[in-house]
C-alpha cells in the first residue's frame, strides 16, 4: 500500500484499498462469502485532486459570500428572520445536550423534561391555550397536526361529515396544503379592500360541512383582523373550530393572545418567534396548543409534572397518536427556552413593540415609491408593490435582483398572491434604525433607477458572484452536484 503523504506536501493524499479488503466476511467467521462483484467495484471515488489550502480557501470564500441573519437585515416577509442569540447556541452545544438520548429512562433526563415542561407552560401562557404538545417538527407540520386534531374531534363527536376547511385568500400556502393532506376540501374566501376578511363571504362559505377556519392574525398583509371576535362567533355558531396560524406571532407577544380572540387550536413557530435558527430546510419546531376540550386529542407524549418528578404522559384518550419520532426537536426547544429566559415577559412584549415600529417606519420611508396594500397601520410586516414600475418594463423580480447589488437581501416577492407584483417586507425587531434607513435608501435609489435606466435592473445583479440565472433551465435541467459537469471522455471538470 502506498505510504501516507505528509499534510504539507503539495500533492493530494492518496490511499489505495488493499486487495484483502475487497471481500465480504461474516463477523466472527473466517469463511469468505464472495468477492465484491466487478460491477460494484469503484476504482475512482470521484474526488477532485486539490491540496488542502485550495479547498480551505474555496470554502472560506464561499462562507464570506453567504448572507444570513448574522450578516445584516434579512427582511423576508412572513418568515421573521431575526437574529439568533448566541447564548442559546452555546447552551445547545453543551455535551449534556448533544449526548442525551430519547430512549434514556425518565429518571436520568429530569432536567431535559423540566425544560420541555416549562416551554409548554410558557407557550400556554403566551397563547391563552390550555395544553401544548412540542412534538411537531416545523410550522407546516404543526398545522397538519392541528388539522388532524380537528378532524378527529369532529369524528369522535359524530360529525365526520364535515369535509371542508375555509380560509382567506391571503392565507399562507401551507394552510390549504395541510388541509388537503388531511383529506379536506378547501374553500377560499376573499379579502376586502382594506386587507381583512370579507365577513359576508365568510358567512356564505360557512356551513354544517365546515370543520375548520384557518387564519393568522395579523394576516399576511401585516394587518390585524379587528373583526376577529365576530369571526370566532360565526365559526363556532356552525359548529366548526377556529385555527390560529402562528407564523405572525411576533406582532402580538405580550399584547393579546389567540385564546382571547376565540381560537381553539394554535401552532407556534419556535424558529420564527422565539429566536431559534430558521432557514435552510430546518431543523424547526412547530408546537401545537389547544383549548381544554381538545387536550385529549393532542399527539403523545406530552410532558407533565406531579409535584415531584417530570414524566411523559402517553395516556390521552383520543390522541391522534405520534406525528414524529420521540418528543420533538429538543435542541430547538432548548434554544427557545433560553430565549424566553433571556427576554422575560417584558422582553417579549418589547419584541412586539419593536417589530411593529420597525415595520411601520420602513413602510413610511418607501411608500411614495412603493405603495402598500391594505390599511395604513401595519403590524410586524407590510406588503408593498412594484406595480408602478411595470410601465418602465421593470418587474418586482428585477427590483429584488437589484437589491443584491447594494449588498442587501431581497424581501419575499410575489406573495401574497392577492397583491400584484408584491414585495413582502418584515424587518423584525432586531433591525436597527441605521439598517432600516440603509435599506430604505437602497429601495428608493432602485426606484429612481427603474425610471431613469431600467436596463440596470433588468440585467441585475451586477455585483454578485453569479449573474441572473435562467429560471426555466434551472428548474428543467438542474445541476445539483459538480459531477453533472464532468465530461464522459475526460476525468476533469468543465470550466
Amino acid at each position: 500500500m502506498r505510504p501516507y503523504r505528509q499534510a504539507s506536501h503539495p500533492e493530494p493524499l492518496i490511499f489505495e484499498i488493499p486487495e484483502e479488503s475487497r471481500t465480504f466476511r461474516i463477523p466472527g467467521e473466517e469463511e469468505v462469502i464472495e468477492d465484491v462483484p466487478e460491477a460494484l467495484r469503484r476504482e475512482d471515488i470521484g474526488i477532485p485532486d486539490h491540496p488542502e489550502w485550495v479547498v480551505v480557501r474555496h470554502f472560506t470564500r464561499l462562507s464570506q459570500m453567504n448572507y444570513g441573519v448574522d450578516s445584516g437585515l434579512y427582511p423576508l416577509g412572513s418568515c421573521t428572520m431575526k437574529f439568533n442569540p448566541k447564548l442559546a447556541e452555546l447552551v445547545a452545544s453543551w455535551p449534556e445536550v448533544q449526548y442525551i438520548h430519547p430512549l434514556q429512562d425518565e429518571s436520568t433526563v429530569q432536567g431535559a423534561l423540566r425544560i420541555m415542561y416549562e416551554v409548554q407552560e410558557w407557550l400556554k401562557e403566551i397563547s391563552g391555550m390550555d395544553a401544548v404538545s412540542l412534538q411537531p417538527a416545523a410550522g407546516a407540520h404543526g398545522e397538519f397536526t392541528g388539522v388532524l386534531i380537528a378532524k378527529k374531534f369532529h369524528e369522535v363527536n359524530g360529525e365526520g361529515h364535515r369535509d371542508e376547511v375555509v380560509l382567506p385568500d391571503s392565507a399562507h400556502g401551507t394552510n390549504p396544503a395541510s388541509a388537503t393532506m388531511a383529506g379536506y376540501k378547501v374553500v377560499e374566501v376573499p379579502s376586502r379592500e382594506d386587507g381583512t376578511v370579507d365577513l359576508e363571504a365568510l358567512e356564505a362559505a360557512l356551513s354544517e360541512r365546515t370543520a375548520l377556519f384557518m387564519i393568522t392574525n395579523p394576516n399576511t398583509l401585516g394587518i390585524f383582523e379587528d373583526n376577529i371576535l365576530e369571526i370566532a362567533r360565526m365559526v363556532h355558531e356552525v359548529g366548526a373550530l377556529l385555527y390560529y396560524d402562528g407564523a405572525n406571532f411576533n406582532a402580538i407577544l405580550g399584547k393579546t393572545k389567540p385564546g382571547l380572540m376565540g381560537f381553539d387550536i394554535v401552532h407556534f413557530n419556535l424558529h420564527k418567534t422565539f429566536g431559534t435558527p430558521h432557514g435552510g430546510g430546518g431543523p424547526g419546531s412547530g408546537p401545537v396548543g389547544v383549548t381544554s376540550r381538545l387536550r385529549e386529542f393532542l399527539p403523545v407524549p406530552i410532558v407533565e409534572f406531579d409535584g415531584k418528578r417530570y414524566y411523559l404522559n402517553y395516556e390521552l384518550k383520543h390522541s391522534i397518536g405520534k406525528v414524529r419520532a420521540f418528543h420533538g426537536n429538543f435542541a430547538v426547544v432548548l434554544r427557545a427556552w433560553v430565549y424566553m429566559r433571556m427576554m422575560g415577559s417584558d422582553g417579549l412584549e418589547w419584541v412586539a413593540n419593536r417589530s411593529v415600529l420597525n415595520s411601520n417606519y420602513l413602510k413610511e420611508r418607501i411608500k411614495e415609491a412603493y405603495p402598500h396594500a391594505g390599511k395604513e397601520l401595519k403590524k410586524h410586516e407590510f406588503v408593498a408593490t412594484g406595480e408602478p414600475f411595470l410601465e418602465h418594463g421593470v418587474k418586482t423580480l428585477d427590483i429584488a435582483k437589484r437589491i443584491a447589488d447594494y449588498g442587501l437581501h431581497a424581501p419575499t416577492i410575489y406573495f401574497p398572491l392577492i397583491v400584484h407584483e408584491a414585495l413582502m417586507i418584515e424587518p423584525t425587531e432586531t433591525a436597527s434604525k441605521a439598517e432600516l434607513d440603509a435599506y430604505a435608501d437602497a429601495m428608493l435609489a432602485i426606484a429612481r433607477e427603474a425610471k431613469e435606466n431600467p436596463e440596470i435592473l433588468k440585467q441585475a445583479p451586477h455585483n454578485a458572484a453569479s449573474r441572473r440565472i435562467d429560471d426555466y433551465i434551472a428548474s428543467k435541467f438542474p445541476t445539483p452536484t459538480w459531477r453533472v459537469y464532468r465530461t464522459k471522455t475526460k476525468d476533469k471538470l468543465k470550466v
